[in-house]
């Protein structure tokens, strides 16, 4: 319920695209918010106004000539107390009028008459061609130079047959951008690498040594750089969760994988978080065939240590701002301050393992060279937003 108590405004207008905003709207509401839509006439031929009453529970607004109770004026009041205002779809036609302050009808003119701290957003749907067009292009640079955020598009088959840009972003994704909104853009233009989830290193082509992490604390760290406004390079132990929208995954499978696509990907990055949980060692003489039980007893297994990826990072010319990871099983005051000296680092984030591995919740301490700090135990994503917001402050 990230968006409980918020007040959204949606905005429908003329397009195919509508059938989304069916299902965008139950997103918001699902996630706390309240939802009061406003549609255009050229809204009404593709979605009923009954349907997105039935669906958020509030009249739909779609004449600034309706007939307001007394006092009322409807461009005014229905932005009165809005947390934010979001266009979906948002067509070529509705952009222009936008970008040319033009206010004739009423969500153009509600639009017009918006308080300039409320966060304002339109995802554009439209034709590839309409999108592509000199025209239509002038008029995103001037929605953004005014402070509107651009919510897509994407590329992809579209309703006429064409393929490529101008699809409006799916209902899941324009829920995301709504709730980043409201997260402070402390890390803006930045760039942030982060490892998630765990390594597995082979024993056999079927069998494998790995550890009982999730990947959902570097996920959510992901997702909330991301809500900061970073640019995020997200490296993935094997996970079976969904990419963090808007976030560049590389997946990998061993430690040595893991340290090489870091290594590779490490140049230019501001910050580095090392969260995934990496195995110490590595199987020296795995087999290429499975291991067969033939009575002859348990192969012995010879190990060599894997490669420090934090230290690897920390120890180069001109690393980034470098944040560790210390998952413990007891001690976690003491080993971890012991870690973030030995790996050089100037910030070190430790849990207890066991008490958080696979779970949707944890407890962190943060170490650093004042000593050290707790975050009380939490829901991951916002630990994950609390731990981006001391990282900013830190750098």
């Amino acid at each position: 319920m990230q968006l409980s108590g918020k007040k959204i405004v949606l905005g429908l207008t003329g397009g195919i695209a509508c059938y989304k905003s069916a299902e965008f709207a139950r997103a918001l509401i699902r996630d706390g918010a309240s939802v009061q839509v406003v549609m255009t006439d050229g809204a009404t031929r593709f979605i009923t106004p009954l349907t997105m009453q039935s669906l958020t529970g509030y009249p739909v607004h779609t004449s600034q000539w309706e007939a307001p109770p007394a006092n009322m004026i409807p461009h005014i009041d229905l932005i009165r107390g809005a947390d934010a205002i979001v266009i979906a779809p948002c067509t070529a036609n509705f952009m222009a009028k936008l970008a040319n302050g033009i206010a004739d009808d009423l969500l153009s003119s509600m639009c017009l008459a918006r308080q300039s701290h409320v966060p304002f957003m339109v995802a554009p749907a439209m034709n590839v061609e309409m999108w592509q067009n000199t025209a239509t292009q002038r008029n995103v640079a001037q929605l953004k130079a005014d402070g509107i955020g651009i919510l897509g598009p994407a590329a992809g088959y579209q309703a006429c047959g064409d393929t490529g840009m101008g699809r409006m972003l799916e209902p899941h994704e324009l829920l995301e951008e709504v709730i980043a909104a409201f997260q402070p853009k402390a890390l803006a233009g930045k760039r942030v690498l982060i490892t998630a989830g765990p390594t597995f290193e082979p024993i056999d082509p079927v069998r494998g040594i790995t550890n009982r992490s999730s990947g959902k604390m570097g996920y959510a760290v992901a997702c909330a750089a991301r809500e900061a406004g970073a640019e995020v390079h997200l490296v993935s132990g094997p996970t079976a969760l969904a990419t963090p929208y808007g976030v560049m995954r590389y997946d990998v499978t061993t430690a040595v994988q893991m340290h090489e696509m870091v290594m590779s990907l490490v140049s230019g990055q501001d910050i580095f978080i090392a969260v995934a949980a990496v195995a110490d060692w590595r199987v020296a003489n795995a087999s290429n065939q499975k291991l067969k039980k033939d009575g002859s007893g348990m192969p012995v297994l010879e190990f060599d240590e894997n490669p420090d990826i934090l230290a690897s990072v920390a120890q180069l010319d001109h690393p980034p701002y470098c944040v560790g990871f210390a998952a413990e099983s007891e001690n976690l005051l003491q080993y971890g301050e012991e870690k973030r000296l030995r790996k050089e680092i100037p910030l070190l984030v430790g849990n207890i393992g066991h008490e958080t591995f696979g779970l949707d919740e944890n407890e962190l301490v943060l170490f650093d060279e004042k000593g050290n700090t707790r975050l009380p135990r939490a829901d991951k994503q916002a630990l994950a937003r609390e731990l981006i917001q001391a990282i900013a402050k830190r750098i």
